[in-house]
């Protein structure tokens, strides 16, 4: 729970667009110190134009999440810039669908590499920096934020490999939350579960690696693209609402952060269908039109 924002350092990773350059420009707002993180260079070096000019400390690094070592290099350009960060915003993430056995190996270790093992190195990295910051001062507060998915709460077919890593990324967070407990009372953490928000989540795969590139998408692929991009780009919920919802739960010490809460009953459907032992239920009970669409999609020759 942090109570004041003013002087105090943020580490966002993602920051060269969607929820990640919505937090810097509140964080700016607010007198933050910001580190600035993303893999493209144009949008880097654009946000931390705009940081700047609103007054804000910027350290501006271009890495790849998915790299421990470049990520250990953040860490220690971190602490050597600003000291201990008091937020962290574990935030790096790109989108992927398609039928789940006809995703590659390359396509889970892109996905798996950006949208898990990011999170995983932003949680090791700056945690125990943060927790000897508060070790050496009892007023010190910090708080980590790590971005996930509805998708981590929900299994919606033909996005298996996003859903994958975003649950990992709720278990992951709810764990932190758990640990954290147990060592301190200074810092804490939240989940971001936000549902169909426009942002460049839909286009991730500009920023897909040469290496990582694959020859020619499946069916269920390009038919999982359209869809990411129909639903991303027709959200009514702004960028900028969740990123305030972010701000907020770092200053109340809120866990679950939700930018659709009602969503949350496909959740409890899903979550009684656990409880119970029945059968996954439909997905698209409410829609079942889309349903019928995606079928005769993927059936047809």
């Amino acid at each position: 729970m942090i109570d004041r924002f003013s002087g105090k350092t943020a580490v966002l990773t993602g920051a060269g667009s969607g929820f990640g350059l919505e937090c810097a420009r509140i964080g700016a707002r607010l007198g933050m110190n910001l580190v600035l993180v993303d893999v493209q260079q144009d949008a880097l070096d654009a946000a931390a134009a705009e940081m700047q000019t609103a007054g804000a400390q910027v350290l501006s690094c271009k890495v790849d999440v998915s790299s421990a070592a470049q990520m250990e290099q953040l860490a220690a350009d971190v602490q050597q810039r600003f000291g201990a960060p008091h937020l962290v915003f574990n935030n790096a993430g790109v989108g992927a669908g398609g039928l789940v056995w006809e995703n590659s190996a390359i396509d889970w270790q892109w996905v798996l590499g950006v949208n898990l093992m990011g999170v995983v190195h932003g949680v090791r990295l700056f945690t125990p920096m943060m927790l000897a910051a508060a070790k050496a001062d009892p007023t010190w507060r910090g708080h980590i934020v790590n971005t996930a998915s509805m998708a981590g709460l929900l299994n919606a077919p033909n996005m298996g490999i996003y859903n994958v890593s975003k649950h990992a990324v709720v278990s992951l967070s709810e764990t932190l939350y758990q640990d954290l407990r147990l060592v301190t009372d200074q810092i804490s953490a939240s989940v971001l579960c936000p549902y169909f928000v426009p942002t460049g989540i839909s286009q991730s795969h500009r920023n897909r690696p040469q290496d990582m590139a694959i020859d020619r998408p499946t069916k269920s692929q390009l038919i999982g693209q359209a869809m990411s991009d129909k639903a991303v780009s027709s959200g009514k919920v702004t960028a900028a609402e969740v990123a305030q919802k972010v701000f907020d739960a770092a200053a109340q010490g809120q866990f679950y952060i939700y930018s659709h809460p009602k969503a949350l009953a496909s959740v409890q459907t899903r979550l009684e269908d656990v409880v119970m032992g029945r059968n996954p239920s439909d997905p698209f009970e409410a829609r079942p039109e889309l349903g019928a669409q995606l079928r005769a999609a993927l059936r047809s020759d």
